[in-house]
């Protein structure tokens, strides 16, 4: 019987995860040019909160199928999906085209790094997983530093429709390695199906959280939607033989305690990684590769961080790293809320980012990983799983209600067209527009990433508090034996 290769299995998926953290810094950097090739400044937050969105809604549910039918044929899956989604973008010709092709991609994506993380913790004993973990950080890394150079030089020498095109020869190297040298070992539950309704519910109740979240007026009466479908997915999931998302894992302090900061940690990332480009871009009239290069520090803060959280952790366990590394994201992005104002220099984000990083990396590592040891395998996939849902879902309500502040701001001077907007961000930085609308506009931006800044802060904080009350949990704590972990009540 074939055994897996745990070298070219790992790099596998460290592929995976570089694909999607080059993804995230490629995109952030190309989009200003993107908004002003394509027009649509309007919908410049749905870009990235499309992408967001779908991913989220699939995440706990590929978590899921992991757990029911083996992760190597879910992984798969996604990433070929991801690869349809990553061309289709790159073929856009219009902004409402890429934001559905972005959608595709999400769904794909969603499949990707929790699935990733949870082979990781399938084939890694934990002393081998912490050190692992923070490796794999290091991928993130390596793509923080390539992703707004290569994002850059895209627009520069070629089209932004590459940055899309980028993905498929790593894709199709990760699914190569995946077929050949990934062999697990698992029982199939039998006559087991998917809780479709819960499924069906979730996603809708997401769409509907988001629309509210980001909108005004009319689209506001998505919220009580919203509440009305997460009840009631609540309601089905404690009674499915197979919940997309087991309610009793949430028993768990350390479970409960990683979905909250995680949420709100990651609002303030994806808000940090989306808007603070557009600030240098838009407002410092920097180039696109320099508003790129923003999000550097912050990426190559975080695997650092994670290389010495995952030595730390064995020894200090898991609640030190995740207080101490969540306040000094609150000190980053105070700073970046405080000290970015016209005419700061470059030196406030790039120092902001770089502390925010360093803090996300000690927290997330820590909190992975706790989540990961307090259950056994075949709870293990839909635990990441649940974990990345809430990272993402707290991405995506972050970006999309950061972005309905952003579109108010814009809009709130009828004399000033949509189309100046656009301008504003292409490589001239709108020097054709007359000088009154030019100040208004620039005024305009400025004042709604101002507020964008204080929401980021706002959300560290926030994802601060919670994290200090995880419980004193020991590096060798054995893992909680749910017996009502799938149960029906």
């Amino acid at each position: 019987m074939r055994t897996t290769h745990r070298p070219f299995t790992t790099l596998a998926l460290a592929l995976c995860m570089f694909m999607a953290a080059l993804e995230m810094t490629v995109v952030s950097t190309a989009m200003p040019t993107v908004v002003s090739d394509l027009g649509g400044i309007q919908s410049y937050a749905w870009v990235f909160t499309a992408y967001m969105l779908s991913s989220t809604i699939t995440v706990p549910i590929y978590g899921k199928l992991a757990d029911l039918y083996g992760r190597k044929p879910v992984l798969l899956f996604g990433t070929g999906l991801f690869l349809v989604g990553s061309i289709a973008s790159g073929l856009s010709t219009s902004m409402n085209m890429l934001i559905a092709f972005r959608v595709l991609q999400g769904l794909g994506a969603g499949a990707m790094q929790p699935i990733a993380l949870t082979i990781i913790g399938d084939i890694y004993t934990l002393e081998q997983r912490a050190k692992v973990q923070g490796a794999f950080s290091a991928v993130w890394g390596l793509a923080g530093l390539a992703g707004p150079l290569t994002g850059g030089l895209i627009v520069k020498y070629f089209t932004w429709h590459w940055v899309f095109f980028i993905n498929v020869p790593i894709g199709v190297g990760v699914m190569a390695l995946l077929v050949f040298f990934f062999q697990e070992q698992m029982k199939k539950k039998a006559d087991v199906q998917l809780d479709y309704a819960g499924a069906a519910l979730l996603s809708a109740g997401v769409v509907a959280l988001l629309f509210g979240v980001q909108g005004t007026g009319s689209s506001l009466l998505a919220l009580p939607v919203a509440g009305v479908l997460l009840v009631a997915f609540v309601f089905v999931e404690r009674r499915a033989a197979e919940p997309v998302i087991p309610m009793s894992i949430f028993k768990i302090p350390a479970i409960a305690i990683s979905s909250t900061a995680g949420a709100l940690f990651s609002a303030a990332m994806f808000g940090a990684t989306t808007y603070v480009p557009l600030y240098v871009q838009g407002v410092l009239g920097g180039s696109a590769t320099l508003a790129g290069g923003m999000i550097t520090p912050m990426i190559v803060g975080w695997p650092l961080a994670s290389l010495v959280a995952g030595k730390l952790m064995l020894r200090t366990g898991f609640r030190p790293l995740i207080i101490g590394g969540l306040g000094l994201s609150v000190v980053g992005t105070g700073l970046m809320a405080l000290l970015l104002k016209p005419g700061a220099s470059l030196l406030v984000p790039e120092l902001a980012m770089g502390l925010f990083g360093i803090g996300l990396g000690f927290t997330s590592t820590a909190l992975l990983i706790a989540v990961q040891t307090s259950v056994g395998w075949e709870l293990r996939g839909v635990a990441t799983a649940s974990n990345m849902f809430f990272r993402t879902i707290g991405g995506a309500l972050g970006v999309g209600l950061m972005g309905g502040v952003l579109v108010t701001q814009l809009m709130k001077d009828p004399r000033v067209p949509v189309s100046a907007a656009n301008e504003l961000l292409g490589p001239e930085h709108g020097r054709g527009l007359p000088p009154a609308i030019l100040e208004t506009l620039s005024g305009a931006l400025g004042t709604g990433l101002t507020i964008n800044f204080w929401i980021i802060c706002a959300a560290a904080v926030a994802a601060f508090s919670a994290g200090l009350f995880f419980p004193k949990v020991k590096r060798g704590t054995t893992p909680v034996n749910l017996s009502d972990a799938s149960a029906t009540h």
